[in-house]
């Protein structure tokens, strides 16, 4: 079961990922590349990740921007199943 993020999580993780916003329960962050196939080869390692951990995200693409957007949606919340993903994206250095 997914275990929501206290304030004080969610404080750290404000913090620990600049790059990513936290609106209400769901985390989200734009990502630019050079141009659409690197966009893809992104998604796609974002697609492979989130079957590994069975929690994906709502993913948008317009040509070179990929915005990724999580929220657990089974709890209404941002939770530990989020952040998990996320840390696994920002540990590529992207």
């Amino acid at each position: 079961m997914a275990t929501p993020i206290d304030e004080a999580g969610r404080t750290r993780f404000a913090v620990e990922h600049p790059a990513w916003t936290l609106d209400g329960e769901t985390a989200s962050r734009t990502l630019t590349f050079a141009d659409f196939g690197e966009a893809m080869g992104f998604v796609n390692r974002v697609a492979l990740a989130a079957e590994k951990a069975d929690h994906h995200p709502d993913i948008d693409v317009r040509w070179n921007k990929v915005t990724l957007a999580l929220s657990t949606h089974s709890a209404k919340a941002f939770t530990d199943r989020d952040l998990g993903l996320i840390e696994a994206i920002d540990a590529w250095g992207v």
